[in-house]
């Protein structure tokens, strides 16, 4: 492939910790990534990986088998997608510190984000989950301890009586737990280099940066940085929609750094697509719904900018008409591995919601005869279920069709949990607005028992 950007490795994060794609999907757009120009896979497996041993606790539950890691590896190969692993080791530790076996190595009892750096048994739990990794991604070029967003680094006990003396500081703190971890790596791991994501260095003054650069830290990679830009999973914790436009515009001011600085100071880039912004947070946007960005990312990057012919090469890749990419996402059809879940979550998320308000809030029968006052009471003109109930229940047919068939499509991709959690968020509140509506319109319709006449003198035949 002949290329016009100076990012040589072009890496798409795999964020595994929400949504991971059943293997059989990821044997479908492997291929696609290759040919839209990705050379790498970054693999953040969290909860996912088939740790081992005392270990074996932090396993979700449908997390990969060993066979199914070596089949992952294969098919990353077969297309020519190097995998670096990544493996969280200091901070987004929760799927590790939530566990009742683990919670003492916390660095603040309370929050399970960050692990305690001055427990000796926290640098061996570490270590073990490093050497479970490398025992299944042997030969491994690099492999990414994490190190980002290590919050509330400093603030536990041991961490204050330490940090009360003269020459430490949090700093020191951080490179030192970083140090440890890079070393173990190098040592028992010859020929991996470590990756760090760098937000807690940029705060570190540069002179004590360096004392702790020379010697070992040298060998770390610091020498070579890579850049991290974003396809998907960067606009917001509970977006389902990537704004295409916003991430090109990313990689187009990555590429204008790039040819800025000295050649080949960047080794390359990581293309992240967050899936939670951490392990208790809720989805954002799913994979086959990010694909979109990710080609248009990818081209970018290959071409060096996003000129109208790389947009037509986008269109050609994705068997899309036309990509807008300056609408939230581009409607349609397309052809690529998961098109119909993007086609179907775009409409989802674009119209479920605004219809379901829109009948509930505008509808003027509805406002005007079926108020939240009347449906507690159970109150309403018998003609007005006439104007109400057949578009409230053409709604409901049409949005139940378009579930059932996002439902079918998910399940290609994805597992059980996933499903459910992303149809709960996204679908099920406006599904219960609109079937709570026909339930308190089916009992308001209810025809009330008949009173008997008022009594009157008539009927007594009395005298008036």
């Amino acid at each position: 492939m002949s290329c016009a950007t100076p990012f040589k490795m072009r890496f798409v994060h795999l964020d595994l910790k929400g949504a991971p794609p059943k293997v059989s999907y990821l044997s479908e757009v492997f291929p696609l990534f290759h040919a839209l120009g990705a050379n790498g896979l970054l693999i953040e497996y969290e909860d996912m990986f088939p740790y081992e041993g005392r270990l074996m606790l932090l396993r979700a539950k449908h997390a990969y088998s060993p066979s199914e890691v070596a089949e992952i590896l294969r098919l990353a190969k077969l297309n020519e997608l190097e995998v670096v692993p990544l493996v969280q080791t200091f901070g987004h530790m929760e799927f590790v510190l939530k566990h009742a076996a683990f919670a003492h190595l916390r660095e603040v009892a309370l929050f399970p984000n960050t692990l305690n750096p001055h427990e000796a048994e926290s640098l061996a739990l570490v270590k073990d989950m490093v050497d479970q990794i490398m025992g299944l991604h042997r030969g491994a070029r690099w492999l990414h301890i994490g190190c980002d967003e290590v919050y509330y680094l400093g603030e536990g006990e041991t961490s204050k009586q330490w940090l009360q003396q003269e020459q430490n500081s949090p700093a020191k703190l951080c490179l030192s737990h970083m140090q440890a971890v890079a070393s173990h790596v190098l040592a028992q791991h010859p020929g991996t280099t470590p990756l760090v994501w760098d937000d807690m260095l940029r705060d570190i003054p540069q002179e004590q940066l360096k004392v702790f650069l020379m010697g070992k830290y040298q060998e770390c990679g610091f020498q070579r940085l890579w850049a991290a830009s974003a396809f998907k999973g960067a606009t917001g914790a509970s977006q389902a929609l990537p704004p295409i436009e916003h991430h090109v515009r990313n990689h187009e001011q990555w590429l204008q750094v790039a040819v800025s600085g000295p050649v080949d100071t960047l080794q390359g880039i990581i293309l992240t697509g967050w899936q939670r912004y951490d392990h208790f947070s809720v989805l954002c946007e799913l994979l086959p719904v990010g694909i979109p960005s990710l080609a248009a990312c990818l081209q970018s990057l290959v071409h060096g900018g996003f000129a109208e012919d790389v947009k037509l090469k986008v269109e050609h890749f994705l068997g899309v008409s036309s990509l807008e990419i300056m609408d939230t996402v581009s409607e349609g059809a397309g052809s690529f591995p998961g098109s119909d879940i993007h086609a179907l979550v775009t409409q989802v998320s674009l119209h479920l919601r605004s219809s379901v308000d829109t009948l509930l809030e505008r509808n003027r029968y509805i406002t005007g005869w079926f108020s939240p006052y009347h449906r507690r009471r159970k109150l309403i003109h018998p003609v007005m279920i006439q104007h109400i109930q057949p578009e409230a229940l053409s709604l409901l047919s049409r949005w139940s069709n378009l579930v059932q068939q996002l439902e079918a499509a998910l399940q290609l991709a994805f597992y059980p949990d996933t499903i459910e959690e992303w149809l709960e968020e996204n679908v099920l509140p406006s599904m219960q607005r609109l079937q709570g509506l026909l339930q308190d319109l089916g009992e308001a319709a209810a025809p009330l028992p008949l009173l008997p006449p008022p009594s009157s003198c008539w009927d007594t035949g009395q005298n008036p």
